[in-house]
């Protein structure tokens, strides 16, 4: 076996780790078939993440933008995607309060637009769009309920009818016997104003997920980043994650955008990973069943968790757990956490800066953000970022929609930009992108790719753009980030961000607990990044024997 030992690897990279009641290591590589390996490696798997979005919305009820663009945008970035369109309300309140007039006249309109044509058209956009093997399209939509709490039904089939229903346990009655997936959202409203209610989770099949991050926030717990800030009101703890995960329910944690401007899988609001082999309907949809699923904010953050070679998802019996991480992170990973029933058992502390690596042929991520200026009309970037030596392994787009959630009153009409990769090869990739001002100082609207590039230090890496050439080595870039106006101050900018050694965005950790505290334990993974891109697993349950 050949292992870096802890006090090796934590000099080399300035990891750090901070465990209580366990014993592990962290690893730089283990070899598979030797006796120790046997031990700490868990069995080869041929399953790898696919990404989508699957709640997201356009004009085809209320939202912004071309349901075209919609699909268009997600092939741009995603593996799969459900456009998904607002369908009913059955609780509808305010009929008696002027303040919510003009909210229930446009829901209530769009629901009558979908049923006056919107649904077969989108149907029939959805199958267009679908490509087994390719990108898969699922048809969808949503059920509002202030009793329940927000749903969106997930069909398996391509020709699949919109459903009535009087509730959401209406539907989910409705549903019994039929491939589809009623998962809840904006989990962490109050209870009765369209927050969710455990007492009504169906475990199993029906519902094995639900959706814990999007652009409303964070409903891992009533606590941490990501507060909701909507004007459907606070964050608070019944309905969170945490809570119903206290209450021994089980299911796996996904996350989607709840975009309203047309562009699902947009940067930085919510995506799920789907753990499976291929990118077949019937793979991607058994992984969705067997709770194989996970979260991530943005960057598609893979992270390769086992239990007693159990996945994310799944529930096992034992008494000692075998706790294998492997995680690659799209920029330097700040934390990952290990969390136990509701506690953080050992957390893995990645370096304040990233350690300079050694040799001269390095392999290393650099983010490119191109954005900011002051002006409201969009910027058109085109052109090409090249290196002069080396090869560029991946290219990861990084693209956002407009910042909508929910429509205003007197918003004028809204045309989505679609920013695209339009070629890659092993040494440049070119790109047609819009980026607008960012709309507040923390709110971001910068359009960016990764490029993942195996290069000396010495090699350039180099941005043309709308008749501006800026370039730097990958040594320079090693250093700290750079950036530059493309007119003079206030206009619009490019920025080199830090290259990223693998040593600050790969991390491999084993570790044992043999203390069992329940009858069923839960154990998930949370990984943060510095630029605070997030990512979690489900959980994986344990029962005592």
């Amino acid at each position: 076996m050949n292992t870096m030992n802890r006090r090796s690897f934590l000099k080399n990279t300035s990891w750090s780790f901070l465990g209580l009641a366990v014993s592990g290591s962290l690893l730089s590589a283990c070899q598979r078939g030797t006796a120790a390996g046997k031990k700490i490696m868990p069995s080869a798997s041929n399953l790898k993440y696919f990404w989508g979005d699957l709640h997201n919305h356009c004009n085809i009820t209320y939202g912004h933008g071309d349901m075209r663009s919609a699909f268009e945008a997600a092939k741009g970035q995603l593996d799969f995607v459900s456009v998904t369109p607002h369908a009913m309300w059955p609780d509808i309140p305010g009929a008696d309060d002027p303040r919510l007039k003009w909210v229930i006249d446009y829901h209530t309109g769009a629901f009558k637009r979908l049923r006056e044509g919107g649904y077969e058209k989108y149907v029939a956009m959805t199958n267009e769009y679908n490509k087994e093997g390719e990108f898969l399209a699922f048809v969808g939509y949503e059920a509002h309920s202030m009793e329940h709490g927000d749903h969106v039904a997930l069909n398996y089939d391509l020709d699949a009818p919109l459903v009535e229903c009087t509730s959401i346990e209406d539907w989910k009655q409705k549903a019994r016997g039929h491939k589809v997936f009623i998962t809840p959202h904006h989990m962490g409203y109050q209870t009765g104003y369209r927050g969710y209610n455990w007492n009504f989770f169906t475990e199993g099949d029906q519902t094995p997920f639900v959706e814990m991050y999007s652009r409303h926030g964070l409903a891992e717990s009533d606590q941490g980043d990501y507060n909701y800030l909507h004007d459907m009101g606070p964050r608070q703890w019944e309905g969170t994650i945490q809570c119903g995960l206290e209450q021994g329910k089980k299911f796996g944690i996904m996350g989607s955008t709840d975009q309203h401007a047309g562009y699902p899988g947009s940067y930085g609001d919510g995506r799920i990973g789907v753990l499976a082999e291929s990118l077949t309907r019937d793979k991607i949809w058994d992984a969705m069943k067997n709770r194989h699923v996970c979260c991530a904010t943005g960057d598609k953050i893979n992270i390769d968790f086992r239990l007693n070679d159990a996945f994310p998802g799944d529930v096992v019996r034992g008494n000692s757990r075998r706790i294998y991480l492997n995680v690659e992170g799209g920029s330097c990973i700040d934390y990952i956490d290990i969390v136990k029933n509701r506690k953080c058992i050992a957390r893995l502390s990645g370096p304040l800066l990233p350690e300079m690596p050694e040799g001269d042929m390095v392999r290393c991520k650099v983010k490119i953000d191109f954005g900011w200026n002051r002006e409201e009309q969009y910027v058109h970037w085109q052109g090409k970022l090249s290196i002069s030596k080396g090869t560029i392994n991946a290219v990861e787009p990084c693209f956002r929609g407009a910042a909508f959630t929910s429509p205003q009153p007197g918003e004028p009409e809204f045309e989505t930009k679609v920013n695209r990769i339009v070629s890659v090869t092993n040494k440049d990739t070119e790109l047609d992108m819009y980026s607008s001002k960012n709309p507040n100082t923390t709110t971001p609207a910068m359009q960016a790719v990764i490029l993942d590039v195996t290069m000396p230090k010495d090699g350039m890496i180099t941005a043309e753009f709308n008749g501006k050439k800026f370039e730097h080595s990958l040594g320079e870039l090693l250093e700290g980030s750079r950036s530059h106006f493309m007119i003079g101050w206030l206009s619009e900018a490019i920025l080199f961000n830090r290259a990223m050694p693998e040593s600050c965005f790969m991390v491999e950790h084993y570790m044992e607990d043999t203390e069992p505290e329940r009858d069923t334990d839960y154990y998930y993974i949370r990984v943060r990044q510095r630029d605070q891109q997030w990512a979690w697993s489900s959980p994986i349950w344990v029962e005592r024997t």
